[in-house]
């Protein structure tokens, strides 16, 4: 295992606008809107404008369920909110229609855990059944902390969690990215960017759960064309 795969807790892009991102986001912070804003203009229009922004919308875990092969995803291109109001559309109207959500084939956790394992079993490293199942255990192989550090952040995702903003430098198939994970009142949304040595060359990832389509599209909305004549 490689500790070079994921660090938690570890500063990141927005270090360089605030004193203390882990505070800016919360309910009690001063300008917290104002942050919130400049924070979506930094690490998601900017590079959309780049055209170097994907959507990344999950669903398939629920009601406690968290079988790495049930997680499903699709993909768009976010060039602007069109975009995303595109993925909105296409998530109402399955609903409305009572037909299977938009899925990609790709299986974005399953398929390269099953890569990780069966790498690892070709250079003889015996792996049982507990290791392989158990999310917390993934760290025993190459590969594996990087997988379950992606593994927590689509469960808390999917399923909430306490803390408003968390940074992560995790190891991903787009390569080494910055993950700033979203947990505020107006919704739930994670953003994996490069670091800032790669940061206007490189592709990054908005990653949020089907259920915060409506609320994420609505602060897009409110915040993005703030900026425009900036």
């Amino acid at each position: 295992m490689s500790h070079n795969e994921a660090k938690e807790h570890t500063p990141g892009r927005l270090n360089e606008l605030f004193t203390d991102p882990y505070r800016a986001f919360e309910n009690d912070t001063d300008e917290r809107q104002l942050h919130i804003r400049i924070m979506l203009h930094m690490l998601l229009a900017r590079p959309m404008t780049r055209g170097q922004m994907t959507l990344r919308v999950i669903h398939g875990w629920e009601n406690g369920g968290c079988e790495p092969e049930d997680l499903q995803h699709v993909d768009y291109t976010l060039d602007g909110v069109p975009d995303f109001k595109r993925a909105v559309q296409d998530f109402e109207h399955a609903s409305k229609h009572n037909t299977p959500l938009p899925a990609d084939n790709s299986a974005i956790l399953a398929a390269p855990l099953a890569n990780a394992i069966a790498d690892a079993e070709a250079e003889g490293q015996d792996l049982t059944n507990d290791i392989r199942e158990t999310p917390a255990r993934w760290p025993a192989f190459e590969g594996g902390l990087a997988l379950y550090t992606l593994f927590k952040m689509y469960h808390r995702l999917i399923y909430g969690e306490d803390d408003t903003y968390r940074c992560t430098q995790c190891v991903t198939p787009l390569g080494m990215r910055e993950i700033h994970e979203f947990h505020l009142e107006e919704g739930e949304f994670a953003l994996l960017v490069p670091p800032a040595e790669h940061f206007m060359g490189k592709e990054s990832l908005l990653v949020l759960h089907e259920s915060q389509l409506g609320p994420i599209e609505q602060l897009l909305e409110e915040s993005l064309p703030l900026f425009d004549n900036f």
